[in-house]
């Protein structure tokens, strides 16, 4: 039995990444004996065990055929006799198919460390396309570490999805995947590759996103990259990075028709909806009156939930330098409404309502709120 470190956490060695985890493939092995050696049996659908200290995952080397459509539709083979070779050739691209042995010598057979040097994607061998989720994780690594994809795997992604397989793709599985390449360094080229890969437009046709040769070539996908592109973004977690894509879809109701394809969170999906339907008027509140501005701050509920309201101006922020091209300049809607929204919550409630009949409280408390703001100046 002979135990390889496998995967990601080979690659981000040779990259000088940190490594967050690590998988192992035991070849040689049964699962009798990773039993008798204390690992503990977790897979359900092949072998795998959790190392009985660290709690790593060590699964037996494994070869996948394809017999039905869909993405459970693959006949494993977990055995003594597959070799590592074979384990490493049912992966997705070259650079994931990379191993160390004990020793810490690397094992390479497919060429996934030139390919790192080269800054390439490209897949291992033609079983690529049995697996249409595999193109939204090359969109995903393009937009994790800024590389090409080879020509002859973006013309196998596009034979995927001109031939069908891509319609196999389940909301679950995309959204996986696609949240996850929302979060990376260079999130755009995400979109750029999913174009080039003729899936974008059936997974966001409301977004009417054009690419061309790589690059914008319609408003909607201009304001997108720069806005997903500028340094403020950098700060935004999920739920605001979702709502800058669906805020192109224009409409409150396209926005939801995209969230509920695509299974987004609740979270996601209120952020998305509030930046459609409220952006432009968050948009032009530096010159708004006082009463404008709470009438604002009560249709986006933010005396309620406040973090979701200063989520909802990060992202006003971003579309804006995606439309105008700002720098690093102050955001004046946001400087205003932040400040009116402190004023506003800052009202003592409790102390207006004394002594004045309960049919009265909620429009002095109103008054007093629009008080607070005029008083800012």
């Amino acid at each position: 039995m002979k135990i390889y470190a496998v995967g990601g956490a080979v690659r981000d060695e040779l990259l000088g990444l940190p490594v967050a985890d690590r998988d192992y493939v035991v070849v040689g092995g049964t699962p009798e004996e990773m039993v008798r050696l204390g690992y503990k049996p977790v897979g359900r659908d092949f072998p795998v065990f959790l190392h009985p200290q660290t709690n790593e995952e060590y699964a037996l080397a494994r070869t996948e055929r394809k017999v039905a459509r869909g993405y459970r539709g693959f006949l494993i083979r977990a055995a003594p006799d597959v070799t590592l070779e074979q384990d490493l050739e049912r992966r997705d691209l070259t650079i994931n198919a990379m191993a160390r042995d004990e020793a810490g010598r690397l094992i390479d057979p497919f060429g996934g460390a030139g390919d790192l040097e080269r800054g390439l994607l490209r897949h291992v061998s033609p079983a690529f396309a049995e697996d249409p989720v595999r193109i939204l994780r090359v969109a995903r690594f393009a937009a994790r570490f800024g590389f090409a994809v080879a020509p002859e795997t973006m013309a196998l992604m596009r034979s995927m999805v001109v031939n069908g397989e891509a319609d196999a793709l389940v909301p679950e599985r995309v959204w996986q995947e696609f949240s996850r390449g929302l979060m990376e360094g260079e999130a755009a080229l995400m979109f750029q590759v999913l174009a080039e890969a003729r899936l974008l437009e059936r997974l966001l046709p409301e977004l009417k996103l054009a690419f061309e040769h790589g690059r914008p070539a319609n408003d909607s996908a201009r304001v997108l990259v720069h806005s997903l592109g500028c340094a403020a973004t950098e700060r935004l977690g999920l739920a605001p990075r979702f709502a800058l894509v669906a805020s192109r879809a224009g409409s409150g109701e396209l926005a939801r028709m995209l969230s509920e394809r695509l299974r987004a969170p609740v979270d996601c999906r209120d952020l998305a909806l509030l930046a459609v339907l409220h952006g432009e008027a968050v948009e032009h509140a530096a010159g708004y009156g006082a009463e404008e501005l709470l009438k604002l701050l009560e249709r986006c509920d933010a005396l309620r939930r406040s973090e979701r309201f200063h989520e909802l101006l990060a992202v006003c922020e971003c579309i804006e330098r995606g439309e105008r091209g700002w720098g690093e300049i102050p955001y004046p809607p946001r400087v205003r409404l932040r400040r009116a929204l402190a004023a506003a919550a800052g009202t003592d409630a409790g102390a207006v309502a004394a002594g004045s009949a309960k049919a009265d409280i909620p429009a002095k408390v109103r008054k007093a709120r629009i008080a607070a703001i005029e008083a800012l100046g």
